[in-house]
């Protein structure tokens, strides 16, 4: 198998826990794709993927898998034993619910905020992300209240469970993990007093697939780049 993603970015980070989690690293070849350089808004891998996103799973009969939810659901039942994605019918349901919630409150706003009320990844990347709209500013805070907000959800959730979806680690929290993530990268920090998702963040930043999974560091060319 192939995964085009790239060292130390939110959306590959996820893949990465989960191959971390079903002990496949060995079974993946990485491509990493120069997301600084707007490579994946480029022909080629438009070929591979015109959402022009990563990651993109590519398996050896050719197939291409994109979307993190996706390549999740695969990678998750490959054993015959998911343990990310939900057993039940019920657990598939609710870990769905909430990983979707997790993009939408969380992840996908704090990406809006980032690509539009930031410098973003530089100018390469800015060129494909409207730069002469006039509306970026109010967007870009429409998106820094709707995490806010996002916020404030999940910690009210993580009152009442030990997890996203539930009583376990499933591919919600990876999701809003990334989330969280992201808004520390983009200057949108959680707030010290939303207690329960502070302490679920502490918590699964020590699970074993979180905290030595590969991919966490930016290659060296992007972390100069980067100003790193």
């Amino acid at each position: 198998m192939k995964i085009y993603d790239r060292s130390g970015f939110p959306n590959p980070a996820r893949i990465r826990i989960v191959l971390a989690e079903k002990g496949l690293d060995s079974q993946v070849e990485f491509v990493p794709v120069d997301l600084i350089g707007a490579e994946h808004k480029q022909d080629a891998f438009l070929a591979i993927n015109p959402s022009g996103v990563i990651p993109v799973l590519e398996l050896e009969d050719g197939t291409v898998i994109s979307e993190a939810t996706a390549i999740t659901e695969y990678l998750d039942n490959l054993d015959g034993n998911p343990t990310l994605t939900g057993k039940s019918p019920k657990e598939k349901a609710l870990v769905h619910m909430m990983q979707r919630r997790a993009e939408a409150f969380v992840l996908d706003p704090v990406g809006i905020y980032f690509h539009f009320g930031t410098s973003g990844l530089g100018p390469a990347l800015q060129a494909f992300k409207s730069p002469q709209w006039e509306g970026r500013k109010e967007w870009a805070e429409r998106n820094r209240a709707a995490v806010e907000e996002g916020f404030r959800y999940f910690n009210k959730i993580l009152g009442a469970s030990d997890f996203v979806a539930g009583d376990s680690f499933s591919m919600a929290d990876i999701t809003l993990f990334a989330g969280l993530a992201f808004g520390d990268a983009a200057g949108l920090h959680a707030p010290a007093e939303l207690g329960n998702l502070q302490a679920w963040r502490a918590r699964v930043a020590e699970l074993p697939s979180v905290k030595n999974r590969s991919g966490q560091a930016f290659l060296p060319e992007d972390a100069k780049r980067l100003g790193f």
